[in-house]
Order: structure tokens, then sequence, then C-alpha cells
């Protein structure tokens, strides 16, 4: 009798985030029509066993998992074009960046991330827009984050963005960054509201401000050797389940979005909204930095950015 083929999926938060549930629907299409030909098997959260949120990188790259997700800004040091979508302020709204995405700019970083790493990357899920958290003071303008020490994602792009705000910009794993809010020693961090809750950050955090500063991607990608290796009937109900459970994972955000600011809300934080002047603060203190990149990325890459 054939062996089944082993499909291990991995991610970094409990079963009850969006992305989980969407690797679980992932799988479970894949078993009802595979059945005995798949073995699927499911590691929700990668820390919850010691790793850091970043090890899932390697876990993937070297067919430990078969497949996860893991935002863009961890890889941009081996992909510099990556770089690209953690500029600050670059997408207006979430149906600019999903075009983008799943059009023209998505299909140039999937080829260049394919090209250095064994991956194989057949779509991104949606992080979506970022916010500030912090446990000092609310947050309106650029000078309110003076001196403060905020984590980022490992990029030099989020770092350089921070710095110009006037923080204090420490790159450094999630794992990492939640051990320090709980101990108090990191004033501050940002990330979609959803995060924030899930890992318990406005348990420690009272400000808030919904600044909106970077939009961020979630790779799909797969141990490549293993993934080409499939019977290609396998390989397009792959795609088409990941493909589905994008869609799906993106409309949640939404709904977590919602609830996870009422959760922000109820634990008696307070929540700032940005007016457009003060939103025009934080776009002009980052402009060194969007002028730098045309340098940097081409008008190439800008023109890949769907109009508005």
């Amino acid at each position: 009798m054939t062996q089944p083929i082993q499909i291990r999926m991995g991610g970094y938060g409990p079963p009850t985030t969006s992305f989980s549930k969407s690797l679980k629907s992932i799988g479970d299409k894949l078993a009802t029509q595979f059945g005995d030909r798949v073995d699927i098997k499911y590691v929700w959260n990668i820390m919850d066993l010691g790793f850091k949120g970043e090890d899932i990188l390697w876990l993937v790259e070297h067919g430990l998992l078969t497949l996860g997700y893991q935002s863009s800004s961890y890889l941009t040091d081996r992909v510099p074009e990556l770089g690209f979508v953690d500029l600050p302020f670059l997408f207006a709204n979430n149906a600019q960046a999903r075009g983008a995405m799943d059009g023209e700019l998505g299909a140039y970083l999937v080829r260049k991330t394919e090209e250095r790493i064994n991956y194989r990357i057949l779509g991104w899920f949606e992080n979506g827009f970022r916010h500030i958290s912090n446990k000092l003071r609310p947050i309106h303008v650029p000078a309110d984050m003076k001196d403060m020490k905020i984590r980022v994602l490992p990029s030099e792009i989020q770092r350089r963005t921070f710095e110009l705000l006037g923080a204090n910009a420490m790159r450094m794993d999630l794992s990492e960054a939640i051990k320090m809010v709980v101990e108090g020693t990191l004033d501050a961090q940002e990330n979609p509201l959803a995060n924030t809750v899930t890992y318990g950050v406005h348990k420690f955090h009272k400000f808030h401000t919904l600044s909106s500063h970077f939009y961020i991607s979630r790779p799909i990608f797969f141990h490549r050797t293993s993934y080409d290796s499939w019977p290609e009937d396998l390989q397009q109900a792959m795609q088409k389940a990941v493909t589905e459970a994008v869609a799906e994972q993106r409309e949640m955000a939404i709904e977590e979005h919602k609830q996870s600011l009422k959760t922000i809300l109820d634990a008696g934080c307070e929540v700032v909204e940005l007016s457009a002047q003060e939103h025009a603060a934080f776009v002009e203190a980052v402009q060194p930095l969007l002028d730098e990149s045309k340098k940097t990325y081409g008008e190439a890459m800008f023109g890949m950015l769907p109009k508005l």
C-alpha cells in the first residue's frame, strides 16, 4: 500500500485566530478530497513548543513543516524587494493592498522570494494595517513618541520608520517582545489590533493609536522540494484550497479587528483615532524614507501599485 503524503501545517497563534482557522479549512478540504492519500497534522503555535515565531521560516525551508505563514517583514534581510511593502503609508486601504498582493506586485515578490529560498508561495494572508500601543501616554503626533522604546519586526525599513518618528526602535522576534511587554521593559509595540489582543498586550498597554502606518501580508509558503514532488492533482487542489482560504481569512480579519477594538475598550484602554491633520504629521515625518525609497526600489515597483 502506498504511504500517504504527509502534510504538516504550522503557525504561531492559538487555534482561534483567522490564520489557524484558515489552515484547518485547507486541511479539511484536502482530507475530504484525497482521504487516505494524505496525512494532515497541525502545529497551531510553534511558540508553545519553545520555538520563536521566526523559527517557522527555517522549519518550512528545511522541510520539518510542509507549510506555514509569517509576516513578509521577517524575510526582508534575505529578499530586499520585500522591504517595499514595509514602507509606511504605502497603501490607502484594504482594497488597494489586497489588489497589489494578488496582482502584479505580489507575483513579482513571489518570484524574488522563490529565487532565494526553498519555498513555493501560493497566496498572501492579510495581517492588515498595524497600530501602536504603549504603556506611557496617548500618541497623537510623532512628538508623543520621543525616545519611546518600541518593538518592530526584523525589518530595516520598519526600524528606520520609527526612528524618523522619534522612537527608539528595537528589532526583535514576537516571543521576545511579549516577554518584555509583560516585564514592563518595553514601552510600545505595533501590531494589528487582533494580534495585540491575541497575545494579551492590551492587558499591559493602556494607550492605543489607530495609526495604520504599515500594511503587512503573510505569505503562505511551502517546502518547495515537498510541494514540487506531489502529483499534479494534489498541487492543483492545494492551490485552490489556499486561494479560498485567503478569501475566508481576509473576511475573518475584518471581524477580528472589530471584536479586538471592543475588547481593548472593554479593558479600560484609551483609543486614539488620528485626525486628518495628525495623520499628515506622521506621513510628513517619514517623508525622507519615502523619498529614499524611490531610488532604492525604482519607479517600476511603484508602478505595480493599483490606482486608487
